[in-house]
């Protein structure tokens, strides 16, 4: 019956292909075939797929992609919008039917946002942002730069109030959205919230963060803040900031100073135009000794919004994204505040003089890790936006290939295509169980530190966790997002000429990204800041870092100290670094356990020769700071391939969690692309190592060829899992109907009115087509000698 009937549905689609016209329908090909419907069999402009023929399970509306095989004949269709149907499961196993591939998107759903009532809760602010006028932003490329920052005050007064109103957890989900929708935007909220705020409430003694609560620091009701720490002339080295803030005893205030044009603050989001006060940075100096970088709460305007006397503050003018915050400059000339405005926590001034030093100068480092793992799902949310356009727009536009009376062929089918960008949505699923994963070990981290207290038994235990999870997210921040901002501009490219234009999204979301992989991940810091003796910045910083964490846990390792599970592969040196793949062809080669095991013993050889040249250096005399300095290229490429083969096992452990048969199944797949890929990418390591040989190399680069073609019939239902409504996407070649085309044209049209005569056309254009040419009487030359 399986076969009679899947014969049926192949002759009435072949029929149907023949047909012009539907009142509605869909595309297959060329031609456009009726929406399915679970009712009506013999209507002729209805499909039925009911449970009884290939055993679906009919819910709700939902798109999906089914590839179904009979025989040798291929039926595809192709980003289907279901009318009535969705599909659960699929349970057919024949000798005809050879297969039938239906991605249960919604079930991937729940899965990638931690389960049903998150997915729904996503979708509602969604829907809201998407009502609100406020967060229209399809004009947002035509505007100019006062009109952008005026939008985007309007979208922060909206935000105040939601996330005034709204639980934590709520708040971080439209948050997390906001960036999404504009970055921009969402920049300006955080320097409120993430950074001015929550610096307060992490830094500051309960009696003072009620007075700034009272003062109306949770509602932007009285008080807009702003994150003063970079400076001109300092970034990466936070210890070395150069403002001062001197305690003068007579009048029990500080007096906050900028002493040179380099310990100018710079970069800092909201001061040009919007905040009134701002925690800086300084270091504090009290009977003439410094005891390093604390925070001040200080005033920059008053209630008219004028600058105070002491306060000088200026625009840092265009900046490469992110236009709708208002980053500016500010000097400060003796400028007095009370002694109440140190936020004192920790680190205490008394009246006089006297100053309390903290315990656990190591929960400095809690700081900096929310920062870091918030990039690291961010570089996999804004990634998700970027591929969603290019696939999307992969699977409709066609280009060259069709033979006479057939169309051309879709990017997406040809191989190279496929290499260009199914890979990226590999690295993408690791990224975002990655950042799941490593976001869970960080909450139960702080949960830990902020219940630990000094002479606790478990005190050592948890620096150590901390430690590890320390030395890992600098890696991570900085190899995500550069990862990221290589796939925004990879699909950009693939888009062609329409890549270019500001209307598609990708430029915008380029220059916007691109600010992750240089800013100082202390902009993130969410809880508390006890001294700065550590460097944090940008992204080759931070993998310098990484690798020095590494060599560390190198060395211990060697003197028989268990390592923590992120560098477990060091507990076992002996056996780690003789190993070698028993692969005997292409298809052994891809294998979780195998690849997970492929990354352990090249990432432990590069660790230990990082290692060892660093105690090299050491031998010959050198200091600690001078042996780093001359190992980096070995530090860094430690972290490199320790990074991906962290977010190789993130991933893996997520498929393994899996419990549907179905998703499980693609995720695996997803899972041995990512591996192979990346090994592909770095072979010579692998190689160098004698892991792999060049025959076995050669198979991996078969095996992503073969995992290219096999996952190119998901791409578009991958797209669909991510759930990113096209509001949030705003590109007209990302649209969840695949009409790029019409979208496109009548986005153009609307905010250019064809036609219409250029404002400076009788200023230029008139005068240049009307002018008079003049020729001078040409110089007459006589023959004659």
């Amino acid at each position: 019956n399986t076969k009679n009937r899947l014969k049926k549905l192949k002759n009435r689609m072949m029929k149907i292909k023949t047909k012009k016209y539907f009142s509605s329908g869909v595309w297959l090909n060329d031609s456009k075939i009726p929406t399915f419907d679970t009712e009506e069999e013999d209507d002729e402009s209805k499909l039925v797929i009911g449970e009884e023929e290939i055993g679906v399970v009919v819910s709700r509306v939902e798109r999906v992609e089914c590839r179904i095989v009979v025989g040798d004949d291929r039926i595809v269709v192709m980003s289907v919008v279901v009318a009535a149907v969705v599909v659960k499961s699929v349970v057919v196993a024949t000798a005809v039917v050879k297969s039938v591939v239906v991605a249960t998107v919604r079930e991937l759903t729940y899965l990638l946002d931690g389960g049903k009532q998150n997915t729904e809760l996503r979708e509602n602010i969604m829907l809201s942002l998407q009502r609100d006028p406020v967060f229209d932003i399809s004009d947002y490329h035509d505007l100019d730069l006062q009109t952008i920052r005026e939008k985007t005050m309007q979208k922060v007064r909206r935000m105040a109030f939601y996330l005034s109103q709204e639980p934590v957890p709520v708040s971080h989900v439209r948050m997390q959205l906001l960036s999404l929708l504009d970055p921009g935007a969402w920049t300006r909220v955080g320097v409120h919230y993430g950074l001015f705020f929550n610096t307060v409430r992490g830094q500051a003694t309960p009696e003072q963060f009620g007075y700034w609560v009272a003062k109306g620091a949770i509602a932007l009701n009285g008080v807009t803040g702003c994150f003063a720490m970079t400076e001109l002339g300092h970034g990466s080295n936070v210890a070395g900031l150069e403002t001062t803030a001197t305690y003068d005893e007579a009048s029990d205030e500080f007096i906050i100073h900028t002493p040179t044009l380099t310990a100018t603050k710079w970069w800092i989001g909201g001061a040009a135009q919007t905040a009134n006060h701002a925690v800086v940075f300084a270091q504090l100096i009290v009977k003439g000794k410094k005891f390093g970088v604390k925070s001040f709460v200080v005033q920059l305007r008053d209630k008219d919004f004028r600058l105070l006397p002491g306060v000088v503050i200026g625009d840092i003018g265009a900046k490469m994204g992110r236009h709708g915050t208002d980053n500016g400059w500010i000097q400060f000339t003796y400028l007095r505040i009370p002694r109440s405005h140190m936020l004192m926590k920790h680190t205490k001034v008394h009246r006089d003089g006297t100053v309390i030093e903290p315990p656990l100068q190591q929960l400095a480092y809690g700081a900096l890790i929310n920062g870091r793992v918030s990039m690291v799902v961010d570089s996999g949310n804004v990634s998700k936006k970027a591929l969603t356009v290019a696939l999307r727009y992969a699977a409709v536009r066609r280009q060259f290939g069709g033979s006479e009376n057939e169309p051309e062929t879709k990017l997406l089918d040809y191989i190279i295509h496929q290499h260009r960008l199914i890979p990226l949505v590999a690295q993408t699923f690791a990224m975002h169980f990655t950042g799941v994963e490593v976001n869970s070990i960080y909450e139960d981290l702080m949960t830990e530190m902020e219940c630990l207290r000094p002479g606790d038994a478990n005190a050592k235990a948890v620096l150590e966790n901390l430690r590890d999870v320390h030395g890992t997210s600098a890696g991570l921040k900085a190899f995500c997002t550069w990862m990221c901002l290589k796939i925004i501009d990879e699909c950009r490219q693939s888009l062609g000429g329409h890549g270019y234009s500001a209307y598609t999204g990708l430029s915008s979301l380029y220059s916007d990204f691109a600010v992750q992989c240089t800013w100082c991940d202390i902009i993130y810091i969410t809880l508390v800041i006890i001294d700065f003796k550590n460097r944090e910045g940008d992204n080759t910083i931070l993998t310098l870092q990484a690798g020095r964490y590494l060599i560390g846990c190198y060395r211990d390792s060697k003197k028989g100290i268990k390592q923590p599970k992120g560098v477990s592969y060091l507990n076992n040196l002996a056996g780690s670094l003789n190993k070698i793949s028993n692969a005997k062809a292409s298809e052994e080669i891809a294998s979780l356990e195998s690849l997970g095991e492929a990354f352990d013993f090249v990432v432990a050889n590069v660790v230990k020769n990082a290692g060892e040249h660093f105690e090299t250096l050491k031998a010959k005399g050198l200091s600690d700071e001078q042996a780093y300095e001359e190992c980096s290229s070995s530090r860094l490429l430690a972290a490199k391939l320790h990074s991906y083969g962290y977010l190789f096992h993130r991933f893996k452990d997520a498929v393994k969690k899996t419990i549907q048969p179905d998703l499980k199944s693609i995720l695996e797949k997803l899972c041995l692309l990512y591996g192979l890929h990346t090994i592909q990418e770095n072979s010579g390591s692998f190689l160098e190592y004698k892991y792999f040989n060049s025959t076995q190399i050669d198979w991996v680069r078969e095996r992503v060829t073969f995992y290219c073609k096999l996952l190119r019939k998901d791409c578009i239902i991958l797209t669909d899992s991510w759930n990113l409504s096209d509001h949030i996407i705003n590109s007209p070649l990302g649209r969840f109907d695949g009409n790029v085309y019409e979208h496109y044209f009548n986005l153009v049209k609307k905010h250019h009115q064809p036609g219409a005569i250029p404002s400076y056309f009788n200023k230029e254009i008139l005068p240049m087509l009307n002018r008079s040419l003049v020729q001078e009487d040409p110089l007459e030359i006589d023959d004659e000698e």
